[in-house]
């Protein structure tokens, strides 16, 4: 009920404030001479879209990132996957030439699977990799890196940076029909994955040798879930861009409610970061009027504090 109502608001709510009987009208009417049903069916349902698909995308990632790695720390953004993701296809864009999203898609794929092995690799120089925190600092490390190579391109490419000045920070805004219908077979792969890695999840989240122990193959189990994160963040970053901190706070808020099985904990964090990410928008749009602050902007702004807490509450949470 909560998604639905996010939904109707994000047709709503805008520069152009439209009350229920209004966006009811332009959804059963359609008139192609009518402002008002333009900017409800070219601006606003095309956004709305792509912020319930890339949420579901970035819960389900998040999740399953702090899951396989038992890191409650752990998410698509502080880890530096989006931010990996992001550099390849601003690159692709600004070196090759890429303008279609099912062009530079799989670069995004490319950069996140590239950023996630960077960041387990770094994280384990010297020993005791894998723990939460040396994680959490390696992915804010490569994420920092990553965000400044991003930069500099876009500063010093003109022709790029105003095509994607919004995108860079994540954004819902300006998005169309289009990328919903070129990034639905990603995420369609990326779904059926992270769905079918329920059983091995609760099983690592018990230990490896508990796992092992249940039947479970722990390397295939692993790698699984990491291709699911890969397509989940690659087709998100490339559809709204870099958007931190929603797999960080989704997977939390829904394990209050769900416990530690992943039979649930997945399906309600798919439901609760599109929630997330929609009313993030909302916000955005209504508070800078007539501007908008842009969704990445918003959700870092809730998620930090979220962040700070998990790092000086210093326990794990079951994951």
């Amino acid at each position: 009920m909560a998604l639905a109502l996010a939904v109707v608001a994000s047709v709503a709510v805008g520069a152009k404030g439209l009350t229920p009987a209004e966006v009811l009208d332009a959804l059963l009417r359609g008139s192609p001479g009518d402002p008002d049903h333009l900017i409800i069916w070219q601006v606003r349902i095309p956004r709305t879209l792509v912020g319930l698909l890339a949420g579901a995308a970035l819960g389900l990632a998040g999740a399953i990132i702090q899951g396989v790695t038992r890191n409650p720390l752990a998410d698509p953004g502080i880890m530096g996957v989006n931010s990996g993701a992001s550099l390849c296809v601003v690159l692709a864009i600004s070196v090759l030439g890429v303008q279609s999203m099912s062009g530079y898609v799989w670069f995004a794929f490319l950069g996140a699977a590239l950023a996630a092995g960077l960041v387990y690799g770094v994280s384990s120089l010297g020993g005791g990799g894998g723990a939460p925190l040396r994680i959490a600092l390696a992915g804010a490390a490569c994420t920092a890196a990553f965000g400044s190579l991003t930069t500099g391109i876009l500063v010093t490419d003109n022709a790029t940076f105003e095509q994607f000045r919004f995108w860079q920070v994540g954004s819902l805004w300006g998005r169309e029909a289009d990328i919903v219908w070129q990034a639905l077979p990603f995420l369609a792969v990326g779904f059926v994955l992270a769905l079918a890695c329920t059983r091995i999840l609760n099983g690592l989240s018990m230990g490896d040798d508990v796992a092992l122990a249940l039947g479970h193959n722990v390397a295939a189990g692993r790698a699984v879930c990491a291709l699911a994160v890969v397509v989940l963040c690659g087709t998100a970053t490339a559809m709204a861009g870099p958007i931190a901190f929603v797999g960080l706070v989704v997977p939390h808020a829904a394990r209050l409610l769900t416990g530690p099985d992943y039979r649930w904990l997945l399906p309600l964090s798919m439901l609760l970061a599109p929630l997330l990410l929609l009313l993030a928008d909302i916000v955005g749009r209504v508070i800078a009027q007539p501007e908008e602050v842009q969704v990445g902007v918003v959700t870092a702004m809730i998620g930090a504090p979220a962040f700070i807490h998990l790092v000086r509450r210093g326990r794990k949470v079951p994951a």
